[in-house]
């Protein structure tokens, strides 16, 4: 079973996910902007990261998709809202579409999209280096903030990442997001999903290039600029993140009608 922390016992569940350089610590920041009366917040650590370490796996969006599945099941929860970040935005987009019936909202901040990150060899090797050299490491993490930090912010988010995953794990899941596409099966998915990006990410991850990918598929479509984070605004803006992360939920809870599944998307999750 994955490993989790909860915050909150309110009604309406919400698991949150993590990003490929942080586990649910990414979220400290947050927790104290969460309204815990209204929603209960299951921050969970994907295989291979935080209190999931010891889970080995094929570390693919499908497993992913299915060990939440089996975790929310375990706890009672049939249908619940998703926030995935990065890395983990893909896997809650793959649960929307193996799941539509028990899947209320999405919520992509600075999301891989479903078409995956097309990279070059160059581009490849840069990411690998990531995952053993903590120069590239800080490197990936100031390019993602447009270098707008000093050297304590980049050591502490470096801390963050290698305390959070195994190699075998970050390797597993950049094998996912470099190499998995299933995105025609989004296409007309009407699962209402928001994204949120930071106006200083790099390129695949701002709001053009998002608003491009997602807008063609997903007919319950929003999207929100954080004028004031890059690739991680849990760090960076964790008010910013609360609020519009409550908004949207609140705006789709639990038991309206939506209208999840498309005629081209079967239900039922990977169990």
């Amino acid at each position: 079973m994955l490993g989790y922390v909860k915050h909150g016992s309110g009604p309406e569940p919400v698991v949150v996910m993590h990003e490929w350089l942080g586990d649910h610590s990414n979220y400290d920041y947050v927790v104290p902007y969460f309204d815990r009366d209204h929603f209960s917040y299951m921050l969970t650590d994907l295989r291979g990261y935080g209190l999931s370490k010891q889970m080995r796996g094929q570390f693919s969006a499908a497993e992913a998709a299915a060990d939440v599945l089996r975790l929310m099941d375990a706890l009672g929860h049939q249908t619940f809202h998703v926030v995935g970040h990065s890395m983990s935005a893909m896997v809650a987009q793959r649960l929307a579409v193996d799941a539509p019936d028990r899947i209320r909202s999405v919520i992509a901040i600075t999301p891989v999209p479903a078409t995956g990150l097309k990279m070059d060899d160059d581009g490849r090797k840069r990411m690998t280096a990531v995952i053993g050299d903590d120069s590239a490491a800080k490197e990936a993490i100031a390019a993602r903030t447009a270098k707008r930090y000093g050297e304590p912010w980049l050591n502490h988010k470096l801390a963050i990442a290698r305390s959070a995953a195994t190699s075998e794990a970050m390797q597993g899941y950049l094998d996912m997001i470099t190499g998995t596409d299933f995105v025609t099966e989004t296409v007309g998915l009407r699962t209402p999903l928001l994204a949120i990006v930071g106006e200083y990410d790099i390129p695949a991850y701002r709001e053009d290039n998002v608003r491009n990918i997602f807008g063609r598929c997903y007919p319950n479509f929003e999207l929100v600029v954080c004028r004031e984070s890059g690739h991680y605004p849990m760090l960076e803006a964790p008010i910013f993140l609360a609020a519009n992360i409550e908004r949207f939920l609140t705006a789709n809870p639990i038991g309206s009608v939506s209208g999840l599944r498309p005629n081209n998307v079967s239900s039922g999750g990977r169990l």
